[in-house]
């Protein structure tokens, strides 16, 4: 082998290749030349790392460093708050680790990306069925990012720069709008009812189930955006729509949501799918990208990208979003566990979540100390008023290997959100009341 020519794919510039572009830049001698603007203290500082390690002690580090969190499965779970743990059938798994879909990118050349393509396709037509919506997208980053661009699309077609948000919202996907929104100054209202509405609002943003699970009345905040000439923005939860009302069916103009509940695992927060439906109306001013089917000089069935609205592909000023395709592999596995479910499995594991999630709601009711905050109406999440801090009763939980609920004390005073999912057997939900009991006891 000859070493003294040989260049490693893996290593991007060698010493030969960076001497020859420093002889290329005008006024520079060496590569320190290039950072001469940056602060010495920033440049090259000391990391005190440790030394390395082989492979064999790289791994039982790691092996023991991963066994330091509470994985729900070795520990019952009860958390949820926007990212839910279901099963998953192994076939997503099989069809999402395919060389073929996990080593592609955007689907440019569709003569060779039909795979893919088709693919994207299905996705947006499940997601079509399932909230009765006329058109959906091949996928967004996530929930949050999905709203966000629900909102700027909601001023480009009412020309209003001012949105209403519902206060019962998720929190941190206000969070999100909020920096979405600040550049191009469009202003946020914060709503607690449908009493008013600022004639110069783009949009009412609401969530079915509610943040803290519960359902929302949809048809005040429907009327009231017809009344307004506002848009009506629904971020739902895909699995509640086993059994409830889709969106299409109380005319919402554009349907967002998270798709991690549909065969993605919580994975510490991410990667996601956002879901982004629409009217037809306003298919010109919807981001990302619609993948149409069509057939090709012999009659068989093919695959495009009918629009493509990122920066990219057209004139920035006119884009419509920036999104990419790191969504593909995870819409993908979406598509797969919708198919594999089919509608009567996505009903019953709808009626799953509710069933268990009520059951468990009206033992911890009994328990003295503590109170069920709901107004009867909710999916597979409700709040609980604790008799102590949610904190502490979380750190009393885990020495049982409970993962207790969120603390959403900044909202209801000792306030508890719950989760409850098929993955929740009856004697976990009972372990937990047992808990609780003992805790109220101490």
């Amino acid at each position: 082998m000859d070493t003294k020519n040989y260049i490693s794919r893996y290593t991007p510039n060698t010493s030969q290749q960076k001497n020859e572009m420093l002889k290329d830049i005008k006024g520079v001698n060496s590569l320190n030349d290039l950072f001469a603007d940056l602060p010495s203290n920033l440049v090259n500082p000391q990391l005190n790392l440790p030394g390395p390690l082989s492979e064999l002690e790289l791994k039982n580090e790691l092996t023991y460093i991963s066994k330091l969190n509470h994985t729900p499965g070795e520990f019952s779970s009860f958390l949820g708050a926007g990212s839910y743990r279901h099963f998953i059938p192994s076939i997503v798994r099989q069809i999402t680790s395919r060389s073929e879909f996990m080593t592609s990118y955007t689907p440019y050349q569709p003569e060779i990306s039909q795979g893919t393509l088709q693919a994207h396709y299905e996705f947006q037509s499940m997601i079509c069925q399932l909230t009765n919506m006329e058109i959906a997208n091949s996928g967004m980053y996530d929930g949050a990012t999905s709203m966000a661009e629900a909102a700027l699309m909601a001023v480009r077609i009412t020309k209003k720069k001012r949105i209403a948000v519902l206060n019962t919202v998720s929190p941190f996907y206000i969070e999100v709008l909020k920096t979405f929104l600040e550049a191009p100054e469009i202003e946020i209202d914060i709503i607690h009812n449908s009493n008013s509405l600022s004639p110069d609002t783009a949009c009412i943003i609401l969530q079915q189930p509610s943040f803290l699970g519960n359902l929302e009345d949809i048809e005040q905040f429907s009327n009231l955006a017809k009344k307004n000439a506002s848009l009506l923005v629904v971020s739902v939860d895909p699995i509640s729509l086993g059994m409830i009302k889709p969106p299409g069916d109380y005319e919402a103009d554009i349907v967002v949501g998270e798709g991690q509940a549909l065969g993605i695992a919580p994975t510490f927060g991410g990667p996601y799918v956002g879901i982004f439906a629409t009217k037809e109306k306003f298919i010109r001013q919807m981001p990302g990208r619609i993948v149409g089917q069509t057939v090709d000089t012999n009659g068989n069935p093919g695959y495009v990208l009918t629009m493509q609205t990122r920066e990219q592909h057209i004139r920035r000023d006119k884009a419509t979003s920036n999104i990419c395709t790191s969504v593909g592999l995870i819409a993908l596995g979406a598509t797969v566990y919708l198919a594999a479910l089919g509608k009567s499995g996505l009903a019953q594991i709808s009626n799953l979540c509710y069933e268990k999630a009520h059951y468990a709601a009206n033992l911890i009711d009994s328990i003295p100390g503590y109170q069920v905050i709901d107004n009867g109406l909710f999916f597979r999440e409700f709040v609980v008023k604790c008799p102590i801090s949610p904190k502490k009763i979380n750190t009393l939980l885990i020495e049982n290997k409970i993962i207790g609920g969120l603390d959403v004390s900044d909202q209801i005073e000792n306030g508890m959100l719950l989760c409850f999912t098929e993955m929740n057997s009856k004697k976990e939900i009972d372990h937990l009341v047992d808990n609780l009991k003992n805790i109220q006891a101490k």
